[in-house]
């Protein structure tokens, strides 16, 4: 990106919030525009500083992370969020996401890594650690199985053919440039096609899109 990526920190421990303040506000291609000690805060704090990317903690007061990124989510524009968080677990993995965070890391991450998520996000590439892709693969279709798949699939009968076809290639992990390819049409098509299928289907992410594609076909 041509401009630093506009980044918010929340997390309530403010000692972690000073080491990654410290860590990231001295990278170039970062502006750390604020700082936030709660999920409540950080709602307001997005309204008030405008950021492009929320490095958002999960357990905390007041709100935690996963409705704090629902409500900021929520808004248009919406800054992409990013969990960096302690808790490994499936189910705050698979809340976070289907809650429209476009990353989740645990705060184990090496330095650089969570640089590259942020700017990822930032342009629009969500981003997962490799041991939540593994998690999210082996269980995002695993709770309340057959009530996901059958609002799933009542979901996407409100596309059209050629939209599901591409929410299923985004589903495979297939760039905007793969589905072209593999569907013959043209990168600003596909990109019509998935805006197309993110309004119907009231979502504002890619990463939801997999995990509707996945509720629906549990078993491809």
């Amino acid at each position: 990106m041509s401009s630093p990526v506009r980044l918010l920190l929340v997390d309530d421990d403010p000692l972690v919030r000073a080491g990654l303040a410290s860590m990231l506000g001295g990278t170039p291609s970062l502006d750390l525009v604020g700082q936030a000690s709660n999920g409540r805060e950080a709602v307001d704090a997005v309204r008030d500083l405008h950021p492009d990317v929320v490095l958002m903690d999960i357990g905390m007061p007041v709100l935690d992370g996963v409705a704090a990124t629902a409500a900021i989510r929520a808004d248009s524009p919406a800054p992409e969020v990013i969990m960096l968080t302690t808790f490994g677990s499936d189910d705050y993995l698979l809340r976070a996401l289907r809650a429209g965070a476009a990353g989740y890391l645990l705060k184990d991450a090496a330095p650089v890594e969570i640089v590259t998520a942020i700017l990822k996000v930032a342009a629009g590439e969500p981003v997962l650690s490799p041991r939540s892709t593994r998690q999210l693969m082996s269980h995002a279709a695993d709770t309340d199985h057959d009530t996901r798949r059958t609002t799933a699939l009542a979901a996407l009968n409100a596309l059209t053919d050629r939209e599901r076809d591409v929410v299923q290639a985004i589903a495979e992990g297939k760039s905007n440039a793969e589905i072209a390819d593999a569907l013959h049409l043209g990168v600003a098509t596909v990109k019509t096609h998935l805006a197309n299928a993110l309004v119907k289907l009231h979502l504002t992410n890619r990463i939801q899109l997999a995990l509707l594609a996945h509720d629906a076909n549990p078993h491809p």
